[in-house]
């Protein structure tokens, strides 16, 4: 299984428009679909024994951890090749996303070789880690140690949050690790590569491996004369990065800071950045959405066939599932985590705030691994599929679809926020999950009334017709 094309978003709780943290990533794949569902993993449900299925890697059943905590997962429907959880929110209200498929170079990998038997990947970091956290430090700490006993196969990213701090880490090499406290001002784009840059040791909101610093040392890997950038030393600067990766970061820069300018290209743009406003959910679902709109590299606009196919959009096929994981300050705990989810396409989707503190998801959401269109994971990828015929006809019925279920999204949300004050135990539950189903519904519906004008709208446009009627 192939997921190597994710785009993470980071959201300081200063730099969101009401004090909430946000994590958000893409789960994208590669050319075979992959149906993504969405579950809550109640504690009777969680491994007591784990093997992975790609690496084969058993996993100490100490390690496993007594008293794991409830939390949502979106998995792969299929378990083929594993669980692949990607995201959710744990009832401590701490929310993980795994994995951001990221970039390294010969020099690590001759020192701390990626595994070749056993070790662990995408397939299992959620699992193995978002039901035992209480803090998104703990998810730091938690998956630190895993990857020094276990190792790692691949590269990749992954970002913690709880109601204050988010946490973003990243793998070095088979066991070692860096991982930073995004400022809570800031916002942070993270592409398929190495993204970490200054980084200070010793500080308290910089942590990595205890040999890191030596090992740096010992083997000549720092190419700068002052400090440390973590992507000169361990990542990559190459010709993929400036075509895949980095025109990903300079556009998302670019929609939060008009000033930021540069090119799409360009190596070296910052981690750590700061947006000329406060950063709402539905920014962070545009910039999910985007496709280098208004620029000559727009897949659907009017550049030459050459610049549309230059960079690599953020929106695309081959995006499965999406998630923002928002935990909130404004509210009681019991209502703080939402786990706003889309699946397919983000050209054709609307992300539903699902609550968090459940013990099921919407059957509509709970996808089956074979086409069916009273699943809204199969119905996206239709309306996707359609919608890319003619983006100039069918992009604005999208707009006005995504605007409308976006509103009624809200609305429920605000009612039951005001509503839940009230409630406590299983009556608040049965809330959240009234609440949940009907959001559900209402996106559901609103995708067949889309799917429905899509059909008017492109009969006239078809090319199998004759205009003289007989």
């Amino acid at each position: 299984m192939n997921k190597a094309e994710c785009t993470t978003i980071l959201v300081g709780k200063n730099a969101s428009l009401d004090g909430s943290t946000m994590i958000a990533r893409s789960e994208d794949g590669g050319r075979t679909i992959i149906p993504e569902g969405f579950e809550v993993i109640t504690p009777d449900k969680q491994p007591q024994h784990y093997e992975s299925v790609i690496s084969h890697q058993k996993i100490d059943d100490e390690d496993l951890l007594a008293n794991p905590l409830r939390y949502t997962s979106a998995p792969d429907v299929s378990g083929e090749s594993g669980i692949w959880a990607a995201a959710g929110i744990n009832a401590a209200n701490v929310a993980m996303t795994a994995t951001e498929t990221i970039t390294t170079n010969s020099r690590i990998q001759g020192i701390d070789p990626l595994t070749t038997k056993g070790g662990l990947g995408e397939e299992d970091f959620v699992t193995l880690t978002l039901p035992y956290l209480h803090s998104a430090l703990d998810g730091v700490k938690r998956v630190s140690y895993l990857l020094e006993k276990y190792g790692t196969y691949e590269m990749n990213g992954m970002a913690f949050a709880d109601k204050d701090n988010v946490w973003y880490l990243e793998t070095i090499g088979g066991h070692h690790w860096i991982a930073r406290r995004i400022p809570d001002d800031a916002y942070v784009i993270a592409p398929n590569r190495l993204n970490i840059d200054e980084f200070h040791f010793g500080q308290d909101d910089f942590m990595a491996s205890a040999d890191l610093e030596d090992l740096i040392a010992t083997y000549h890997l720092n190419p700068d004369r002052e400090g440390y950038n973590m992507r000169h030393i361990f990542g990559s600067s190459s010709i993929k990065d400036a075509h895949y990766n980095n025109p990903r970061a300079w556009f998302v820069h670019n929609y939060f800071d008009p000033e930021f300018g540069g090119e799409p290209t360009d190596q070296d743009q910052p981690f750590i950045c700061h947006a000329n406003r406060k950063i709402s959910i539905e920014d962070i679902e545009w910039v999910e959405s985007s496709h280098y709109q208004d620029t000559p590299y727009d897949p659907y606009g009017t550049g030459t066939a050459a610049e549309k196919k230059t960079y690599r959009s953020i929106a695309l096929n081959r995006n499965f599932e999406t998630h923002i994981l928002q935990v909130r300050n404004d509210v009681p705990e019991a209502i703080a985590g939402v786990q706003w989810l889309a699946f397919g396409p983000n050209s054709f989707n609307c992300m539903v705030p699902f609550y968090t503190n459940v013990a099921t998801t919407p059957a509509s959401f709970q996808t089956g691994p074979k086409f069916d269109l009273n699943k809204i994971f199969w119905l996206n990828k239709l309306t996707a599929q359609l919608g890319d015929t003619n983006f100039k006809v069918y992009g604005e019925l999208e707009t006005d679809f995504e605007q409308k279920s976006q509103a009624e999204c809200h609305m429920i949300q605000h009612q039951t926020d005001k509503k839940a004050e009230e409630l406590s135990g299983q009556q608040l539950e049965d809330a959240l999950m009234s609440a949940n189903q009907e959001m559900a519904d209402q996106v559901y519906n609103n995708t067949i009334e889309l799917l429905g004008n899509m059909v008017d709208e492109g009969h006239s446009l078809m090319t199998l017709k004759y205009d003289l009627l007989d």
